[in-house]
Parts: structure tokens; sequence; C-alpha cells
């Protein structure tokens, strides 16, 4: 049992089934049977939810507000086996905090940030697993490394002790055609193989797919989808501590 169990609703455990039976069946579709990872992204959401969902056997937690993670961070210092991912932009000033406290950041897109996390990393802790950003769909507003910049920022980031280079991540531009929202998705998994064939690494993860487009990201080779809002309902911005 865990520690300090908190009573749960019937609603997030229907949540949470519906969510791994779609992630099963997209799997089954191309024959990745047990390949996918789920990253419940909990921002906005109360420590008391993120227990309730270790409690239904859920270890892997995205946050993308620094403040409010390390309150959650620390209010759940009881629980075994959580591993806190941060999904967000990383500012440069942010950057101790992150290194400290996270077990991957999937948001590393500029030299400056994967520097600082690195030589931030705490000695005691595993070097810290990252993932690149990549601005897929080219959007003026999005962050990420362009395509064209990634392959001098891998280069980089793979030779820092204190980071470990896992693979990619993007944040594709909305579409709700199933075949289209597959075009990115794909873009991005040739990417990572011809990174790998030519620089002689062996990146092992895709962070791609939300609750619109999972299905589409885990037939193009996903292996790990970020999901919000299928699990825990529609973000509440009010909540404090957003920073």
């Amino acid at each position: 049992m865990a520690v300090n169990e908190t009573p749960m609703s019937d609603t997030l455990k229907h949540r949470f089934q519906q969510v791994h039976d779609r992630i099963h069946q997209a799997e089954q579709t191309c024959q990745r049977d047990g390949q996918v990872q789920l990253l419940a992204v909990s921002k906005t959401k109360p420590a008391t939810l993120v227990r309730n969902a270790w409690q239904l056997g859920q270890r892997h937690f995205g946050e993308s507000y620094l403040q409010e993670a390390l309150g959650k961070i620390h209010e759940l210092a009881d629980v075994d086996g959580i591993h806190w991912h941060f999904i967000g932009p990383v500012q440069s000033n942010k950057t101790r905090d992150i290194s400290s406290h996270f077990d991957w950041v999937h948001s590393v897109d500029r030299l400056k940030v994967a520097q600082r996390l690195n030589e931030q990393r705490p000695k005691c802790l595993p070097p810290l697993n990252v993932c690149l950003q990549v601005n897929i769909s080219g959007e003026a507003t999005k962050s990420g490394v362009s395509l064209t910049e990634l392959p001098a920022l891998v280069q980089a980031v793979a030779t820092m002790p204190r980071l470990q280079l896992r693979g990619l991540m993007a944040i594709p531009a909305p579409e709700t055609d199933p075949q289209k929202q597959r075009k990115p998705f794909r873009l991005l998994t040739q990417t990572l193989k011809d990174l790998n064939s030519a620089l002689g690494l062996s990146m092992d993860t895709l962070s791609m797919g939300m609750t619109d487009d999972l299905e589409a990201a885990i037939q193009e080779g996903s292996t790990v989808v970020r999901i919000g809002t299928a699990l825990f309902g529609a973000r509440d911005y009010s909540t404090g501590n957003l920073s």
C-alpha cells in the first residue's frame, strides 16, 4: 500500500484504463507491443492526484512549471519509484534546480542550456537523461532546434559527461487528419535513425504524441507519449507558482 494513501475516484481509474487501451491498440496495429511508455503530464494538477496515479501503477510524470513541480517533488518525497520528467521550456536561470531534481529533460533546444545542465548536474546523481526538442513543423512561435542545426547540437550534447543523450522530442503543428498527423512523426523518426547512423550514436527515445495524436505517433515509432488531458482532465491554469 502507498504511503499516505489518498481516496481515488473511479473517473481517474477509468481514464487511465482508456489511455492504456488506446496505447495497446495502437501498438498492436504496428506490431510494437510493449514498446511505448506512458508519461503522465501532471502540470497544474495537485500532488494528491499524482499520488493517486502512482497507486494505479504510474511511475513517470511530466511537469512544465518549475516552482509548481518542486512543490510536488517535495510533497511526494515519501513515494518510491517516481521518475520526474521536465517537459517545458528550459530557462537558463532555472537549470540548476532542473538538473538537481529531475530524471529527464525532454526540451533541451540550445547549447547554452545543455552546457548548464551538464555543469550543474550533481555528482551524486546519475547522468541526466535528455531529449533534444526539434521544431519539426518549422513554426516561428514554437520552441525547438531546427532540423538544419540539430546535428551540431546532437554532437555537442553527446560528449557531455553529466548528460545522457537519449533521443528527440517534438510537438508538431496541430492536425486533425490522422494521415497528416503521421507525417512530422515519420520525419522525426527518420531523423533519429539518420543521426544514429551518421554519428555512431545509440539514441533510443522518441518523445512524441499527446492526447489528440498518440495513435499516429505510435504508428510512426514513438517510444514515449506525453498524455495530460485524457488522464487528468482539462488543465487548471489558475494554480499558483506556474513558473
